[in-house]
């Protein structure tokens, strides 16, 4: 008998989490590991659970899915996260398959195409709802910011960027660069405001496609 796929479910809505674990319960080769209801929950879940597969919703409280994206992956490189929101966005879906996501599945998916995406996860492939692989397409063929932008950022604002690239925390970085942890969380303002980007999983991307990421 082959070993289950150990599944751990992030996600706020608690009815929401109740049926998707008894539909997952139900499968021999499946076996639901933990839960957690906010993002900050999920990525210290993981980092004891140790899971094959991750279930995110993308918005939630405390932590959001795309910064718990990052920390899950840092901690568990090796698991599958997979998505599961409401949201139709364009840039969330980029930026999450950018930030390492194995899927991106709405939650209007029957239930039989989620059993199959998580299957197909665990064996490496890259699963997406049917309705959104055309908006995957047509974001990344989006031209890349340009380089020039960076030239607006100070060379500490820099430094801290290569620190983003790494997946490091405000904590890590005021502890690497002898700051206080304030003024590390001014320089990442700034830096998401100077790049027009949103997100610090925005800014480690910039950073890996424009050389950034090395200090």
């Amino acid at each position: 008998m082959t070993q289950a796929i150990r599944i751990l479910l992030i996600d706020d809505h608690t009815l929401f989490r109740s049926g998707l674990k008894a539909l997952l319960q139900r499968q021999d080769d499946f076996l639901v590991v933990g839960e957690a209801a906010d993002g900050l929950d999920g990525v210290k879940q993981a980092e004891l659970l140790r899971p094959d597969v991750v279930l995110l919703d993308l918005d939630m409280p405390v932590m959001n899915g795309r910064e718990a994206l990052a920390q899950i992956l840092s901690g568990c490189p090796d698991a599958a996260v997979l998505m599961l929101t409401v949201s139709e966005d364009g840039d969330d879906l980029a930026e999450c398959m950018r930030g390492g996501a194995r899927g991106y599945l709405l939650k209007n998916i029957n239930a039989d195409f989620l059993l199959d995406s998580i299957r197909r996860a665990v064996d490496g492939d890259s699963v997406l709802s049917p309705e959104m692989t055309a908006k995957l397409l047509a974001r990344l063929r989006q031209p890349a910011a340009k380089a020039s932008e960076a030239d607006a950022l100070t060379p500490r604002e820099r430094e801290t960027l290569s620190w983003l690239a790494r997946g490091s925390s405000n904590k890590e970085i005021a502890r690497a660069l002898d700051l206080a942890e304030s003024t590390v969380k001014v320089h990442v303002q700034n830096i998401l405001r100077k790049l027009s980007l949103s997100s610090r999983v925005q800014a480690a991307v910039y950073a890996v496609e424009h050389g950034l990421d090395k200090a």
